[in-house]
């Protein structure tokens, strides 16, 4: 038998900075995995993979190599717009996808690489009664459904994951791990993913993190309150779940602490314009500190003589020398001292045993040494995060309900979190102008808290909901409300949760995004040679050429599948050009691209079209490929490059 290949070695510092930030997977406890790496490299054509020795440190499970091979996959269709469905169409950033979420994330795969600076996701907790996906490629999603049981004649959902399930871990784990690989590729270089978890998959999840994400790039868990009372056992309680953090890269990423304020700024001075309150609870000597003798200097503010610890003779005697290893002292220089005094950071403060010289602390403004001067800076104060943040009784799950069933019916929608533990996680991420995705958004939590907390700082975050039409089965209160899947509460509570915040900011709202745009997973809209990988132009051209167009395709449908091909999001800009009057010539644009496409799907071409098209350099040109001559073809790809299907 063939000795198998050694499944670990080593390598210097450059190379393996260089591996670890492209292929995170293949690193185990410092180690390079040569079976990981193999993986990570395959084109998973079907070919077995190298002998490699699998006795390491990690997360393996039946099906784990399907897994991974199922976000290499391409997928089979497009999204497609739902015109009327959402809100304020015309001018809103914000995105709802209906769809598997699997299929929909290799969809804008391309379009959205390295520009989400934030992931939020709430998946199944496999607790044995929610759903948990079951992936296969071979077959349309309701085929698979109906054959395996989880839908029945009516299309509504029959089954869950259950505990008596031989694999029953291993079938969520090969949910979680494509999903999880692919949303890696959309992140930017400086982003984070938060993700909800409870007891029954936190080991999992964490292995699987670690695997994709790299382990050097994990964070924190926080745990979350779920409830105050109620028992698990006869022993336990079990009160909470957590929210693990991970970063794309932790030597980049860019979280803050959150803004800092307590009930001790309270006081103003004549600087409360531009400095804010302020609090003055430290005084300038300690008797704590490490004697240093330059620090122990008598002050005189109007003829009053100041000692540390209140004693000229004191102060004598600790110049002499007789002093403590801590011993009274100032607590800045006299430099710093008086740059303090003559811009309004001391006051003194009587009444006590002795009169005493305290510092002031303000909200908005602290001293800061630049080179040899001190400055007064500006500054958003912050402290960090604390872990136990979330073990308050505003972030429980009956205060989620309390917020949903402000809007919505009571009951229509059972687990959901709180808008407060969405707005505080976005907080950590500096900046307010940002793409979030949550792609198991369920009721729409994410979308309310962005809505909210862009009102209260106003932000220009945008965010996209992905969400599985699940049925409501005829029994529920939702099915009772009116609502037949998920995706239709998620986009009411939406709806109503824009509304209300929109009337509460009131002059305030003028700039406020509380629109979305739906989108929804469906068949392409072209008959494909092959399956697009999503690589470069030639492909998109091999890929559309000669191949006839699916019978009953729609103008605005056929836009947005080359758009998402050719790397345009899904708020892209789309005008119609005025200049070409006997076609309907479309021009796509998105600050995210340097060029635009120039579209035109009418079964003629006019002369007098072609004669005004100014493609430039980068500009590319798309239409039929029955539209145009062979010679009017070569003219335009002189000019720039086009596209024809």
């Amino acid at each position: 038998m063939a000795e198998k290949l050694r499944s670990t070695f080593k390598l210097n510092e450059e190379q393996l900075a260089a591996l670890k930030q492209i292929i995170p997977e293949a690193f185990k406890d410092g180690l390079v995995d040569i079976g990981a790496l193999s993986d990570a490299l395959s084109d998973y054509s079907g070919e077995e993979a190298l002998d490699i020795d699998d006795n390491l440190f990690g997360l393996y499970w039946p099906g784990k190599r399907d897994a991974k091979r199922a976000a290499a996959v391409p997928p089979p269709g497009t999204l497609v717009p739902v015109p009327g469905d959402g809100v304020d169409e015309e001018t809103t950033r914000n995105i709802y996808i209906e769809g598997d979420n699997l299929e929909v994330l290799k969809i804008i795969r391309k379009a959205y690489s390295g520009k989400i600076k934030m992931i939020y996701i709430d998946p199944p907790y496999n607790t044995g009664k929610d759903f948990v996906y079951n992936d296969d490629f071979s077959e349309t999603e309701e085929s698979f459904l109906r054959r395996t049981g989880q839908i029945d004649d009516n299309n509504e959902r029959t089954t869950t994951n259950a505990r008596s399930d031989g694999r029953f871990h291993s079938k969520w784990c090969s949910m979680m791990y494509p999903r999880l690989r692919l949303v890696r590729d959309l992140l930017a270089d400086n982003g984070v993913i938060f993700i909800s978890i409870d007891d029954n998959e936190v080991a999992q999840l964490r292995k699987i993190c670690d695997e994709i994400f790299g382990e050097g790039n994990f964070v924190t868990e926080f745990p979350r309150v779920t409830k105050k009372g109620g028992k698990s056992s006869d022993v336990t309680a079990k009160n909470h779940d957590y929210v693990l953090v991970y970063v794309m890269d932790k030597d980049n990423s860019d979280l803050i602490g959150v803004s800092h304020t307590d009930e001790g700024y309270n006081k103003k001075d004549g600087y409360y314009e531009k400095r804010g309150y302020y609090k003055a609870n430290q005084t300038l000597d300690y008797d704590s500190l490490g004697y240093v003798k330059s620090l122990d200097y008598p002050i005189e503010i109007n003829g009053e003589v100041f000692y540390a610890g209140g004693s000229m003779d004191a102060y004598m005697e600790r110049q002499k020398g007789q002093h403590g290893r801590a011993d009274w002292a100032w607590r800045w220089s006299v430099d710093l001292f008086n740059f303090g005094y003559e811009n309004g950071f001391i006051e003194i403060h009587r009444g006590g045993v002795r009169p005493r010289i305290y510092t002031k602390t303000y909200q908005n403004v602290k001293i800061e040494k630049i080179g040899s001067q001190y400055k007064i800076k500006e500054f958003d104060r912050t402290k960090p995060l604390s872990t136990l943040e979330f073990s308050e009784n505003k972030y429980s799950n009956d205060n989620a309900k309390k917020a949903f069933d402000e809007l919505m019916k009571k009951s229509v929608f059972e687990y959901t979190k709180p808008p407060e533990l969405i707005i505080n996680l976005t907080k950590l991420v500096n900046n307010n102008d940002f793409i979030i995705i949550d792609f198991f958004s369920g009721s729409s939590t994410t979308a309310h808290a962005v809505m909210q907390l862009n009102a209260e700082d106003g932000g220009n975050r945008q965010f996209i909901m992905v969400q599985l039409q699940e049925s409501c089965k005829e029994k529920t209160e939702a099915y009772k409300a009116g609502f037949k899947n998920i995706c239709e509460i998620g986009k009411e509570r939406i709806r109503l949760a824009g509304k209300k915040i929109k009337q509460e900011a009131g002059l305030n709202a003028k700039n406020l995004d509380t629109g979305f745009k739906v989108f929804r997973l469906a068949p392409s809209n072209i008959k494909q040679k092959k399956p697009y990988t999503g690589t470069d132009v030639k492909e998109l051209s091999d890929w559309f050429s000669g191949e006839p167009l699916v019978e009953g395709w729609k103008t605005e449908n056929l836009i947005t599948e080359v758009m998402l091909k050719e790397g345009f999001p899904l708020d892209s800009t789309i005008t119609t050009l005025e200049i070409y009057k006997k076609n309907k010539v479309f021009q796509i644009s998105s600050d995210f691209c340097n060029h635009s496409l120039i579209i035109c799907f009418d079964k003629n071409i006019e002369n007098d079209t072609v004669e005004k098209l100014d493609l430039g350099e980068l500009n590319i040109f798309i239409c039929l490929d029955s539209a145009i001559s062979d010679q009017v073809k070569a003219r335009l790809d002189d000019k720039g490059r086009i596209i024809t299907i």
